[in-house]
């Protein structure tokens, strides 16, 4: 049976992505090896992507402050779980960066054990986000850690960085192909956020996606 494509946020939403996001977060925990985890608590969105796939910036732009998550002037550098918590209400999960050519074939391994031992295990974990670059075209490691996500049977929606710098008629198409890609995957969510952190591009979009898996108000104490 076809996957159906939601639509849209709606102003309610996109409110609700707001709030969450305008609240205080802070990282609170980093972890290397997989038996380093914080304790369960709060639900959990991970987010994944190549090294060089703006990940931080993305971050960045979600919680609205410049050096929350930073990048690494060595792409693939860093090789450890960092947690950031979300108002109280949500943590966000920034994965290491994945595809660095540089990187040893044990590392490579490495990476991709702890990462599926994560991904596999972990209870809170609502939601991975895998960040593409919308400029270029799908690697073999973006492959296959969707095909690491079947396995893991982790929902992961897709999120095309850098539309800024994609023409509008590109940008559809490169949509369009991903679109038809998530629909080949069990564990993809259908509806793909396309986004640039330079402009801001998709993020109230992207904050709304991510708000419901949060922790509600009342719940929360807040409100």
């Amino acid at each position: 049976m076809m996957k159906e494509i939601p639509g849209p946020p709606t102003e309610a939403q996109i409110e609700d992505g707001r709030l969450l996001f305008a609240g205080e977060c802070e990282f609170f925990f980093g972890s290397q090896k997989i038996d380093q985890l914080p304790p369960v608590g709060r639900p959990e969105v991970a987010f994944a992507g190549r090294s060089n796939v703006g990940k931080s910036s993305i971050i960045n732009a979600l919680t609205g402050r410049r050096a929350l998550a930073r990048a690494s002037s060595e792409p693939g550098r860093t090789k450890q779980l960092n947690f950031f918590n979300l108002a109280d209400r949500l943590s966000l999960v920034d994965m290491p960066g994945y595809g660095f050519a540089k990187a040893a074939k044990s590392v490579k391994e490495d990476w991709q054990d702890m990462m599926f031992a994560y991904l596999r295990g972990r209870t809170t974990l609502e939601r991975v986000i895998l960040l593409l670059d919308a400029r270029i075209e799908l690697k073999a490691s973006d492959k296959d850690v969707m095909e690491l996500l079947d396995r893991a049977a982790v929902v992961f929606q897709i999120v095309l960085t850098k539309c800024d710098q994609v023409k509008p008629k590109a940008l559809a198409a490169k949509i369009a192909e991903v679109e038809a890609l998530a629909l080949k995957h069990a564990a993809a969510y259908p509806r793909i956020i396309a986004t640039s952190s330079e402009t801001g591009f998709g993020i109230e979009d992207l904050r709304a996606e991510i708000a419901r898996f949060a922790v509600p108000l009342q719940a929360s104490g807040e409100g």
